[in-house]
């Protein structure tokens, strides 16, 4: 099928017209990096990874990351856990009031104080919790649609996917996405398309998702078409530039239009990503200690010097931001050679942090179930 005829994506009654969802990330897609994304362009747009038992505890930090604003008509909350009865709560509480219109459950994130708790990418290899948790997210969701993300598995010699995507199907999830990646490549090497497709030759009712390695448009039609899935799952490509989903848009409706800003064009998007942080934290000093980790994404491939970026990074006030964008030749080129390509730290592959025994079956013990419990009770994080 040619990807400029593809259907809208439904995610249970969520029609997407562009078959496109931001990809959770830490201390990335908060509301205001979801809003700018929106801004440029259409799709899906997920929260920051949100931890069940800071949820069920109210947290104040993870009550501010669960907030939308009222621009985001489809409000996406990914939750991360380990205990199925605390993943129940947490959902309950996005349900009973009326705080999400989707819900993500992760089963992908490789970082050693998420797998080592035997959560994230670590968690499918147990696959009778993997199911409970699935099973008991969608029951309490009710016609809420619940989705699964998850990697390949824990290794190469400890793959899950497979059988992680027979068992939320049949658990009743609105689809999955898979990156093509273990958890002990972290974001090293290449993603694993062909993975991808035989998840889509298993998973027949409900769509499948693909992710890993969309740095532009053509990447994303590019994995459609060798994969056959039914969408894309974009990370790392969005950072510092927004308008990529500006750029799926159009390629998903088959215009060859894209968006190749100037330095100035950029400089006006970092400002608007940094006023809208403003809004969100509700203090201009926390908005801009945010906003530098943003300034080597958005300005790759740029010449606006080293002395620069070192003031950028170290931007105190959006009074000083603005002097600084000022002094900036507005007018400098996009450069494709500079600009594109992969984004964000790729890092190299190690082994994952586990709880003891973890390998040595894919059913849970009594004592692996004892000690989740346990880990579920520490609320920091969210």
């Amino acid at each position: 099928m040619a990807t400029s005829t593809l259907p809208a994506l439904s995610i249970g009654p969520i029609a997407l017209d562009t078959p496109v969802v931001l990809a959770p990330m830490a201390g990335i897609t908060n509301t205001a990096f979801r809003r700018l994304c929106r801004e440029y362009g259409a799709g899906l747009y997920v929260s920051e990874m949100i931890t069940t038992r800071a949820l069920v505890e109210r947290t104040p930090e993870t009550m501010r990351l669960i907030s939308h604003h009222e621009s985001e008509s489809l409000r996406s909350v990914q939750l991360y856990g380990v205990d199925p009865r605390t993943v129940e709560q947490a959902v309950a509480i996005l349900v009973d009031e009326d705080r999400a219109d989707h819900i993500d459950l992760n089963f992908g994130c490789p970082v050693p104080k998420v797998t080592r708790r035997g959560g994230g990418s670590a968690l499918p290899w147990k696959r009778d919790l993997f199911a409970a948790i699935v099973q008991r997210a969608v029951q309490r969701a009710g016609d809420i649609p619940v989705t699964v993300k998850m990697r390949k598995g824990i290794d190469d010699e400890h793959l899950t996917y497979l059988d992680a995507g027979r068992i939320a199907e049949d658990a009743g999830v609105a689809a999955v996405a898979l990156h093509g990646r273990t958890a002990a490549q972290h974001y090293s090497g290449t993603a694993d398309w062909d993975a991808i497709a035989q998840l889509k030759q298993r998973v027949t009712s409900i769509p499948v998702l693909g992710n890993g390695d969309i740095w532009q448009a053509e990447d994303a039609l590019r994995m459609l078409d060798e994969t056959g899935a039914d969408g894309v799952v974009v990370g790392r490509g969005c950072l510092g530039r927004p308008w990529l989903f500006g750029d799926l848009a159009a390629a998903f409706s088959g215009s060859d239009e894209r968006h190749r800003p100037s330095l100035g064009q950029v400089a006006d998007a970092f400002r608007r990503h940094a006023e809208l942080l403003v809004e969100f934290f509700d203090e201009e000093d926390r908005a801009c200690r945010d906003i530098r980790k943003h300034v080597a994404w958005y300005f790759k491939g740029y010449p606006i010097g080293g002395d620069a970026r070192r003031a950028l990074a170290a931007v105190v006030s959006l009074a000083q931001l603005d002097e600084l964008l000022g002094a900036l030749d507005q007018d400098s080129p996009y450069n494709a050679e500079g600009v594109e390509g992969q984004r964000g730290r790729a890092g190299s592959p190690r082994r994952p942090a586990l709880p003891e025994g973890w390998l040595d079956s894919p059913e849970l013990s009594p004592a692996q179930r004892d000690a989740l419990i346990e880990d579920e009770s520490d609320t920091r994080g969210g």
